[in-house]
């Protein structure tokens, strides 16, 4: 156990709160299964923390006729073939390519048969600064994407998103949003018997660049006096990088065109995430930032119509195809209370200490 846990251990799991429970019973969305055996995948910022887990995910339940990544930077790309080499894993290939560059997607997505479209400007400030900059990857990228797969005849696509796509208030959230859309429409422009477009959202991931918990990690390695606070309120969604992966190959094993799954995940306070990881550190309040919200939400209000629940995620379908509705429905899934919201201040499942150290073993294993 590390450290900065170890004052909140115990052996009595009687004794622990309901929320451990609940997390132990948490999904590892591992079904339904999709078989990426002789296929061909490519993943679209494949150097980044979700790449090099989806890649090492595959590695070790598949031989897949090619494993491509795509990605604009050639360091990360060489990093990454000193992990996985060509000569180990000879289905593995590595492209250049940005998702700006329509030409070079297609080139990029010639007999390929499943695309996870991971690459983004994700970082909230640096989006707010640089507009053109997120617009042009992370809104006229996806167009690109769509067309490419849909020129190239691709089987299914599944893009990830973000919580903050939801109710967004931030550019970043915003151009995700058009991400969104622009996939949930793709199906119209398909076909019924083409490709697949689906979009898999969820919130922040344990251990990834950009969260909080290496932040913080860094601090309290460096003997800080005290961890920073936006907000003692503030809440959000948190996933494993393993639970994201497997989201995402169950949900393009389910998907009927144009769905925005959403998993069923633990919410933790960022002040009490504090706490677990440096119980002997005071908190600074250091006031909420600019484009950034009190608490996150997954499942708009406004969306509940279109939503369905199954045990371990939501579905929000497209209003323009009633079929898809019906498959979901004689798979067992219902459709949630009028009114109903996810969000992650409401949000019934939260992450105690003994759970936060479930998902950070999982996180840095």
């Amino acid at each position: 156990m590390t450290p900065v846990l170890q004052a909140y251990a115990t052996d009595d799991d009687e004794a622990l709160p309901g929320a451990y429970g609940a997390f132990q019973q948490t999904r590892d969305f591992l079904e339904p299964a999709i078989d990426l055996n002789d296929r061909t995948v490519l993943v679209t910022g494949g150097t980044g923390s979700f790449g090099k887990h989806f890649v090492r995910t595959v590695i070790a339940r598949y031989m897949p006729k090619k494993l491509i990544i795509f990605s604009r930077d050639e360091l990360k790309q060489y990093e990454m073939a000193q992990v996985f080499p060509q000569d180990r894993y000879p289905f593995m290939r590595y492209f250049i390519g940005d998702v700006r560059n329509p030409s070079r997607l297609e080139m990029a997505m010639r007999d390929v048969d499943y695309v996870i479209h991971a690459a983004a400007l994700k970082q909230v400030p640096i989006a707010e600064y640089n507009p053109f900059e997120c617009i042009a990857t992370n809104v006229i990228g996806a167009e690109n994407v769509v067309q490419a797969a849909i020129q190239r005849g691709v089987k299914r696509v599944v893009a990830l998103s973000t919580d903050k796509a939801a109710n967004p208030i931030n550019l970043y959230g915003a151009s995700k949003l058009a991400a969104d859309k622009i996939f949930v429409a793709a199906n119209n422009l398909s076909g019924s018997d083409g490709c697949r477009f689906s979009v898999v959202r969820y919130g922040n991931v344990v251990g990834s660049r950009g969260s909080v918990m290496p932040f913080f990690q860094k601090l309290i390695s460096e003997n800080a006096e005290s961890l920073p606070i936006t907000d003692p309120r503030m809440t959000r969604f948190w996933i494993t990088l393993t639970q994201g992966v497997n989201l995402v190959l169950s949900s393009m094993a389910l998907t009927q065109g144009g769905e925005i799954f959403v998993p069923k995940i633990p919410s933790m306070s960022t002040a009490e995430l504090a706490r677990c990881m440096a119980p002997h550190l005071p908190q600074k309040i250091i006031g909420i930032r600019p484009g950034e919200k009190l608490h996150e939400i997954m499942v708009p209000m406004d969306d509940a119509r279109q939503t369905l629940e199954m045990p371990d995620r939501y579905v929000i379908l497209p209003a323009y195809l009633p079929a898809s509705r019906e498959a979901y429905l004689a798979l067992g899934a219902r459709p949630v209370a009028e009114g109903f919201a996810y969000s992650s201040d409401a949000n019934p499942e939260r992450l105690d200490a003994r759970a936060l150290q479930v998902m950070l073993t999982d996180a840095f294993a």
